[in-house]
């Protein structure tokens, strides 16, 4: 085997966890900013809210440049072709980053006047950011087809995608948040975790149909007896999670962290749904991994640095959890 061979497949793996990482570690405080409540009285539940991602959510991002960067650098082709296809959702989604990031930093900073304004920004971000997403997500199962049919889907996909969001940063609420914001989490968490679900079967259900090459790859005997585990781990993590969250809280706090648990293992499944589904298309229908990467000798010289970065990035991000662990205090400006 040479180096043509396996780089493109080492590259891959690189970007598909950069993006596994980004979607969860992201996606919480993405529904975060979300699910928060927008009364005036609310605005203490607010500053908890916000504290709970405050040590973490600027860094999380990092998942993502590091994705996009694997991608131009490894993949030249391919993100020439997606961002062809895609340039005004990016877009799109770079103005809600930057509306996150700037309501975030003045709304300690304003007038109290102000400050609701700038939650409300903040909120309108997390939004735009999580639609442009799951929209960029619908087009890309659907092949970047620009008919009515895909639109739609693509539509229902950011809608999907949304609702995950919330899911998973409801279920950061509940591990990071005690009292009766704690009980608003585990409530926003089952009417998001239902609304998930849907867009998890409506994506399964119309991607082998419009993929018939994604059909064949599921339902292929005898494996077909091994990938479907993928989809039952997935429904029986929601389920799980449903009778679970009808149970919380309980004595002590006890559980709190089960239903994040739960989430990550959706994320994960949901994931591993879609790369087998594709893999190793990095395009569907327009370029596999091979055909997308740069020359052996680039790949090579970029793996080195990618050997040194990716285990820094893991190493201080494992460490900014440890050191943040434990629950959520109210927020404090020095």
């Amino acid at each position: 085997m040479t180096a043509a061979d396996w780089l493109p497949v080492v590259f891959i793996g690189l970007m598909g966890l950069a993006v596994l990482v980004y979607a969860i570690l992201d996606g919480y405080d993405l529904g975060v900013g979300i699910l928060l409540p927008m009364r005036a009285q609310d605005e203490p539940q607010r500053d908890t809210m916000i504290a709970s991602i405050g040590p973490f959510w600027d860094a999380n991002e990092t998942w993502l440049v590091l994705g996009v960067g694997l991608l131009l650098i490894a993949f030249p082709t391919a993100h020439s072709l997606v961002l062809t296809n895609l340039y005004i959702p990016t877009a799109i989604m770079l103005i809600g980053l930057i509306l996150r990031g700037v309501s975030f930093d003045f709304r300690a900073k304003a007038a109290v006047d102000h400050k609701l304004a700038w939650d409300r920004t903040f909120k309108g971000g997390s939004l735009l950011v999580s639609l442009t997403q799951g929209y960029m997500l619908g087009q890309y199962v659907m092949g970047f087809d620009s008919s009515w049919p895909a639109q739609l889907f693509s539509i229902l996909s950011a809608f999907g995608v949304t609702a995950a969001y919330a899911y998973i940063g409801g279920a950061w609420l509940i591990m990071k948040t005690e009292g009766e914001l704690q009980e608003r989490a585990i409530r926003w968490t089952r009417r998001a975790g239902r609304a998930a679900f849907v867009g998890v079967v409506a994506v399964s259900a119309v991607n082998p149909m419009v993929n018939p090459g994604v059909f064949d790859r599921w339902f292929d005997f005898p494996l077909v007896m091994f990938v479907l585990l993928v989809p039952i781990i997935c429904f029986f993590a929601f389920i799980a999670n449903e009778i679970l969250l009808r149970r919380l809280p309980k004595v002590d706090d006890r559980h709190c962290w089960l239903p994040f648990i739960n989430v990550l293992l959706v994320f994960l499944m949901c994931f591993t749904g879609l790369a087998f589904s594709f893999y190793p298309e990095i395009v569907p229908g327009e370029l596999n991994i091979w055909q997308a990467a740069a020359a052996p000798e680039s790949l090579m010289f970029v793996l080195v640095g990618a050997l040194i970065v990716v285990p820094v990035i893991l190493i201080y991000t494992i460490f900014s959890y440890r050191v943040f662990h434990g629950k959520a205090t109210d927020l404090q400006y020095h």
